[in-house]
């Protein structure tokens, strides 16, 4: 890193973000085992995300999560991802659901040296590590999989898998709205080079498929045991998504970060505090990226796969753009100050 002494911030927009490259999955996802590596070498410090909703969680009508952390090994910097979500503003034409921004500091002389919009960030990193999840969690003879929600992470879920398992060759995108799943499949089908078939019965797509991925903003269990079919592989985004028969009858299960997960409300914590679960069966994604683990021995097992989301990444991605623009020039240059006072 630069440990500098300038002031000067680089900003950028979402649009210099994606003329940085961000929407090129290919890149993200190798950022994203990167992130992991240098995770499971101890080279990253990632703090339990906060949260504070309002007006309280149960209820809650808008949120921030704080994700700060430092990467070290061959990038060192740190960062911090503010990420909110509002409900009323899926009520706003014009306005996205979640709005996220970062911020890369340099850790010696703790500047900020750029500030970047988050919010695509957020869903290119998401399903990247649901592509990489996948990688371990589909059976070799994987062809055919099922995407549970046609949101924006359904959106770049298709790429994500695309990527990962390029030896998929059809993809069944299933959404209440059959609208919006048909709008993606028109969109990704040829680009991608897949067949894509939109559908509101997610269940029967999933017996059609080795693969389940879950992308869903469900609060209660909607993927149960029925959806299973033998040596198939789960990839959850969502946990409250996924029913309790099913996380317990997995033969193993990987998280993205499991000192974070079991930190948080979600069903795979509170299976292991009551007990029903053991946590150190637990596969860290970090331990499959480096080889240390494996999450399937064979294409009989039932396995499955869960996300929390890890703000270090955000930042890793963030460096990234950050390093692609300083080279293609582009971005805003503002200053912190003039002249420190009090310094």
């Amino acid at each position: 890193m630069l440990h500098t002494t300038n002031p000067e911030i680089l900003f950028l927009k979402q649009e210099d973000v994606v003329k940085a490259g961000l929407l090129d999955m290919k890149q993200i996802l190798e950022v994203t085992e990167k992130t992991y590596s240098l995770l499971g070498q101890g080279h990253i410090k990632n703090p339990p995300k906060t949260n504070t909703s309002i007006p309280d969680k149960a209820n809650w009508q808008s949120f921030f999560n704080s994700m700060p952390s430092y990467i070290g090994g061959d990038v060192n910097i740190a960062g911090i991802k503010w990420a909110a979500e509002s409900k009323k503003n899926a009520t706003i034409p014009g306005i996205p659901y979640g709005i996220d921004i970062s911020i890369l500091s340099d850790p010696e002389t703790v500047l900020p040296f750029c500030i970047l919009d988050g919010t695509l960030i957020t869903a290119m990193r998401t399903s990247a590590v649901g592509g990489v999840l996948a990688k371990y969690t589909a059976p070799s003879n994987t062809e055919t999989a099922t995407l549970v929600g046609a949101g924006v992470i359904g959106r770049t879920m298709l790429s994500a898998l695309h990527e990962a398992l390029p030896q998929i060759k059809t993809m069944y995108l299933a959404d209440l709205e059959i609208e919006k799943a048909e709008e993606l499949a028109k969109e990704y089908s040829e680009s991608l080079g897949v067949e894509i078939i939109p559908t509101t019965d997610a269940k029967a797509a999933a017996l059609k498929s080795q693969l389940i991925v879950g992308e869903t903003t469900a609060r209660t269990p909607i993927i149960d045991k029925s959806w299973l079919t033998p040596g198939c592989g789960l990839v959850t985004m969502h946990t409250a998504e996924v029913s309790d028969e099913v996380i317990l009858a997995a033969e193993n299960i990987a998280a993205d970060y499991w000192t974070q997960m079991r930190t948080h409300a979600n069903p795979l914590a509170r299976l292991s505090q009551e007990g029903k679960l053991d946590e150190s069966g637990i596969i860290d994604l970090c331990e499959l990226v480096l080889g240390k683990k494996k999450l399937r021995t064979s294409d009989d097992q039932f396995v499955m796969s869960a996300s929390l989301g890890l703000g270090a990444l955000d930042i890793m991605i963030g460096y990234q753009m950050y390093l692609n623009a300083t080279k293609m020039g582009i971005g805003t240059k503002v200053a912190l100050w003039d002249n420190p006072l009090w310094e």
